[in-house]
């Protein structure tokens, strides 16, 4: 979880939400992402999905089987979609999303019985550290938008 969120710092240096996210298998990492929606003006260039993306291009194959992906905040329905369809093993989490976090928080996509598949789900693995960073990066746009910054 330390690398998921060292990712999550590069994030927030670039001014996207600071959330970050790897994929490992046989403890080696794989695959790796932070938030570019900004960067990319790409509204699914979620750390997840570009994580899913470089993990499958290094196995060459669609499946995530025996993978484990660590990621700062919970997948929202989009990012939690794709882990089902990718077939990684086990998602753990720092921190919960109250507003969309679709991994048994607001919705349980990863837990849902009528998709394919369903990957373990873990969470609270440095949950202060990844709610700090979100936190601190949303009061400051707010202050910026505000005229305050």
């Amino acid at each position: 979880m330390q690398q998921a969120f060292f990712l999550a710092e590069q994030a927030y240096e670039e001014k996207e939400v600071p959330v970050g996210a790897l994929v490992v298998h046989d403890d080696a990492i794989i695959g790796k992402g932070y938030n570019q929606t900004e960067r990319l003006n790409d509204p699914t260039a979620h750390a997840e999905m570009l994580a899913i993306s470089a993990a499958c291009s290094t196995l060459g194959q669609k499946y995530l089987t025996d993978c484990t992906l660590y990621v700062t905040l919970e997948p929202c329905p989009m990012c939690a979609g794709a882990l089902v369809w990718s077939k990684v093993d086990t998602i753990v989490i720092g921190a919960l999303d109250a507003r969309a976090g679709s991994c048994g928080s607001v919705f349980n996509i990863a837990g849902s019985s009528q998709l394919n598949h369903q990957p373990e789900v873990l969470h609270g693995f440095m949950e202060q550290d990844c709610e700090w960073i979100l936190k601190k990066f949303f009061q400051e746009r707010r202050s910026s938008q505000n005229g305050h910054a």
